[in-house]
């Protein structure tokens, strides 16, 4: 995999925080820890739109210490310790004071398993990185990554050339955001099928 093709800064100016979920399937995070590049290609999200959407952290126009990183300019990583137990990594996008973000949920390992493996205490053989808590683990991700540019050498997203068709795609409505209400039904959350991930996963493998 070519890690240096880092997306660009105006990729995540995007308003779009819906379609800009979409457009990240099949992009792959990296992170570089120790001299260690493990990397995951992005095959589920969930869009969270800023102060109108009820399930998002600034819903109302919220912000606190933790979330102030969701109104800076796209680019950043957010990370945020969920339960007391598990982080979880969001890619910060759209113009300052515009807080949209997209969680990355899961990933397809392409790079750095063995270290990977190490981290999850799997064998690399038995190495799933289904699930956010699991794929900030092996990618190493904690809160000292919160607010780290998404262009930089410790942590980063490129687009390394994987074009999905739509019928690889499923729409879903999100998990775990039933307190939103009527805004817990929309179709923000998308993932790579089965058939395309298990392709993926065995190309990789």
């Amino acid at each position: 995999m070519n890690h240096r093709l880092k997306l660009p800064l105006e990729f995540y100016q995007s308003e779009d925080v819906v379609g800009f979920a979409r457009q990240l399937l099949g992009c792959v995070l990296y992170t570089q820890i120790d001299g260690i590049v493990c990397g995951g290609l992005i095959c589920e999200t969930e869009a969270y739109a800023g102060i109108t959407d009820k399930a998002s952290h600034a819903y109302g126009g919220r912000k606190t210490p933790r979330t102030g990183v969701m109104y800076e300019s796209g680019g950043l990583a957010y990370v945020y310790l969920c339960y007391g137990m598990h982080y979880l990594f969001n890619v910060v996008t759209g113009p300052q004071d515009v807080p949209h973000a997209v969680l990355v949920r899961g990933v397809v390992p392409v790079a750095g398993k063995d270290e990977m493996s190490r981290r999850l205490g799997k064998p690399l053989t038995a190495l799933r990185t289904d699930g956010p808590a699991r794929l900030t683990k092996v990618l190493g991700i904690d809160l000292a990554m919160n607010r780290q540019s998404l262009l930089g050498n410790r942590v980063w997203i490129a687009g390394d050339g994987l074009t999905l068709s739509q019928h690889e795609i499923e729409t879903t409505s999100r998990i775990g955001v039933e307190y939103a209400g009527e805004d817990a039904n929309l179709p923000y959350r998308f993932l790579i099928n089965a058939e395309s991930k298990a392709r993926l996963r065995a190309y990789y493998q």
